[in-house]
């Protein structure tokens, strides 16, 4: 019997935490599309955003299909860090000189509302998912004494000032330490917000998910990748989705709640894609105080925990990000670990370690809505940091919507909004930027194929000939397949940490088996041998 490949689960090599306590064992199982069918909206993908959309919408009466390309939540909302906050990566002094206080305060209301939201929703279905609301910190990267602390702590009070202004109750506490903070890096002082919250995501997934499967008006197929969403006629529109195996599902509406569309480019142009680091280490069960805690690194260390057993707890930091396959990935879980013990001393195992994605606007909002010279399908991507409460977000204000409801969040999150004019020179260096990956067509990773080590992949470029992907199993055998994304022909790289082949041009990966793993690319890797014909067709077979 073939062995299941490892990316129909989660999209890395690489375990979560999540899975210490619900297990892929515990995740239901469904069938493939194996015929035409009618509904009236179809929601592709089955994370955060496909659950909470179709959760909204069928409580509301509307007939919902689910499509998923691998097995039930095998994307990004399996890989987070499980925090819900309403605070923005950006900040919200520089949010609101962007998009204006009216579109700050919509982000202050709307992340407000998903924390609660899940709260709501976790007690009304009796869903045991750790929810609980927290206070937020947020510290300098600097030690107290250093010039930077001071830089830090004059934006924190700027910060705190606009915070209050859009409702939010924070302050600035000279002098605070998280309880637990027992290590001799001094970087007390913070900016304190209560009304945060974490729980433990796939719990908190698979548990509206029981719900939905028990409603008449839904029905879920994996393993039924999406290669098309077409809106067909001209007043009485329906849209066509047609998956890989020629089924098609046709809706009134669809949903992409597929961490980025799949589509070539529109708003996928308008973000920037970003590897993101966790590892979840053992402390003692409550040594430390139960918060999420930020730092003003850029890219910033974030903290928080969950449950281990019954001694320990699981601290969970992440960071270190990078541009995805623009920078290796050696060193930055050594990073992390490093970080916690130092200022932790009581920290023990790093017993998991694994990365996300990030997908982050150019103008510091998400795209949740109609699509861009679209009537009747939806989006939501551009998580930036926040993909958790973004996917609730997009829940309520996807099926307001759809079901011809003023929403006023539509104002901030509109995927046809013009960026401001102070962010095009961002866009247009952000582009440029981009088009500089095109320049691995000159380069080669490898210059045989025996430099490979069992278990690694590298591109081998022949000056001749189209580059190849190629990667060497722990026993030595060979698969070799097209280096060339099937979105827009840039040339992949190896992740280590993943055992994936990444996209530097807009975040498309795909397994170490070629199976496609991450959008805009729709499929998967095309093999270029006989070996790695039959390795993708074991590994994305229904």
């Amino acid at each position: 019997m073939a062995t299941k490949s490892h990316f129909l689960d989660t999209s890395g090599e690489a375990d979560s935490v999540w899975i210490h306590t619900e297990p892929y064992s515990n995740r239901p199982q469904f069938k493939p599309l194996a015929q035409d069918i009618r509904t009236d909206a179809c929601v592709i993908g089955s994370g955060i955003a496909g659950v909470s959309t179709s959760y909204e919408l069928v409580q509301r009466g509307v007939k919902v299909v689910m499509l998923e390309a691998r097995d039930i939540l095998s994307g990004e909302s399996g890989r987070t860090s499980g925090h819900l906050s309403s605070g923005i990566d950006s900040g919200f002094v520089e949010l609101a000189s962007k998009r204006g206080q009216d579109g700050a305060q919509m982000a202050v209301d709307s992340h407000t509302y998903a924390i609660n939201r899940v709260g709501e929703i976790s007690k009304e279905l009796g869903i045991d998912c750790e929810y609980r609301q927290l206070p937020g910190y947020d510290i300098s990267q600097y030690e107290r004494g250093q010039a930077g602390h001071e830089d830090d702590v004059k934006e924190f009070k700027a910060e705190v000032k606009k915070m209050n202004e859009l409702g939010i109750k924070a302050s600035y506490q000279e002098g605070f330490a998280v309880r637990g903070w027992d290590g001799k890096v001094d970087q007390r002082d913070a900016v304190t917000y209560p009304g945060q919250a974490t729980f433990h995501p796939t719990k908190y997934i698979l548990g509206v998910l029981k719900w939905l499967t028990q409603q008449p008006n839904f029905q879920c197929y994996t393993r039924s990748r999406v290669m098309s969403v077409e809106e067909k006629g001209l007043l009485n529109k329906e849209v066509k989705v047609g998956t890989e195996s020629g089924h098609t599902v046709t809706c009134i509406n669809a949903v992409q709640a597929t961490c980025v569309p799949l589509q070539k480019l529109a708003v996928v142009a308008e973000m920037e894609y970003f590897r993101t680091y966790c590892i979840a280490i053992r402390v003692p069960k409550g040594s430390i105080e139960d918060c999420l805690l930020y730092d003003s690194k850029d890219p910033y260390h974030y903290v928080r925990f969950t449950a281990c057993d019954d001694k320990d707890d699981y601290l969970i930091i992440g960071g270190n990000d990078h541009k995805v396959g623009q920078e290796p990935e050696d060193g930055r879980y050594a990073e992390l670990e490093s970080w916690v013990r130092n200022r932790f001393t009581q920290a023990g195992s790093v017993d998991y370690k694994w990365s996300g994605q990030i997908f982050e606007p150019v103008d510091y909002s998400a795209f949740i809505g109609k699509n861009q010279d679209q009537s009747n399908v939806y989006i939501c991507t551009g998580d930036f940091g926040n993909g958790l409460t973004h996917g609730v977000i997009a829940g309520k204000l996807i099926a307001d919507e759809i079901m011809g409801l003023h929403n006023e969040w539509s104002k901030l999150y509109n995927p046809s909004r013009i960026p401001a004019l102070s962010k095009v020179p961002g866009m247009i260096a952000h582009a440029v930027q981009i088009n500089t990956q095109y320049k691995r067509f000159l380069q080669s990773d490898i210059k045989d194929i025996e430099d490979l080590v069992p278990g690694t992949g590298g591109v081998l470029n022949p000056t001749t000939k189209t580059p190849m992907a190629v990667y060497k199993d722990d026993d030595g055998k060979v698969f070799k397949f097209s280096a060339l994304c099937p979105h827009l022909k840039g040339v992949v790289c190896w992740n280590g940490a993943e055992k994936s082949w990444d996209c530097p041009v807009h975040g498309s990966r795909f397994g170490h088996d070629g199976v496609g793993i991450m959008g805009p690319a729709k499929g998967n890797l095309p093999p270029a041998d006989a070996a790695a014909e039959a390795l993708l067709k074991q590994g994305s077979a229904a």
